[in-house]
């Protein structure tokens, strides 16, 4: 993997800048999309996503000023452009959402779970969601929490409440199950 500094060179030089940006997308684009993909559900969303949150960086590489990683400057665009897209489209949980839902991740070619796995997705469902993504980062991309409040700009004592928060409402949603 390139050295940040040389990178952040490479972005600056209008020669190179393309190329550096392409580098940056390869490295960083397969855990944005799943990091989306977790909050918005959906394939077809999450490509949709992935592809605002790198043309917002792209737009907004002059803006940046290095005092972060690229990886997390990346984390945080995808984030907001998640949320947003959450917010648009007022993803609330009536049983006909839940149905559209259930039917919508069995039917997706790229969810291969079980049974459990499906009623996991469908707890994290109902997280707010900030629990959510904190709970995503967490849980299935093994964030540290210091990592994921460089994304989400505050204190790691008030993710790792978030984080405590969500793991009882997902409990609770499996104990109702039993």
């Amino acid at each position: 993997m390139t050295d940040e500094a040389e990178l952040l060179n490479r972005l600056k030089d209008g020669k190179l800048r393309e190329q550096a940006f392409t580098e940056l997308v390869r490295t960083h684009q397969e855990r944005l999309y799943w990091q989306i993909r977790r909050m918005v559900v959906t394939h077809e969303d999450a490509d949709d996503v992935l592809q605002n949150t790198l043309m917002k960086a792209w737009a907004g590489l002059d803006a940046f000023r290095g005092e972060s990683k690229f990886g997390t400057w990346l984390h945080q665009i995808a984030l907001h452009e998640a949320m947003n897209f959450l917010r648009k489209k007022k993803q609330t949980l009536s049983i006909d959402d839940e149905q559209t839902f259930v039917a919508n991740l069995s039917a997706d070619p790229y969810f291969d779970g079980n049974e459990t796995q499906m009623q996991l997705q469908q707890a994290i469902r109902t997280l707010p969601e900030k629990q959510r993504a904190v709970f995503n980062m967490k849980y299935f991309d093994e964030m540290k929490f210091e990592e994921i409040s460089e994304i989400f700009g505050t204190s790691v004592g008030a993710l790792k409440a978030s984080y405590h928060f969500a793991v009882k409402k997902i409990t609770a949603y499996f104990e109702k199950l039993d």
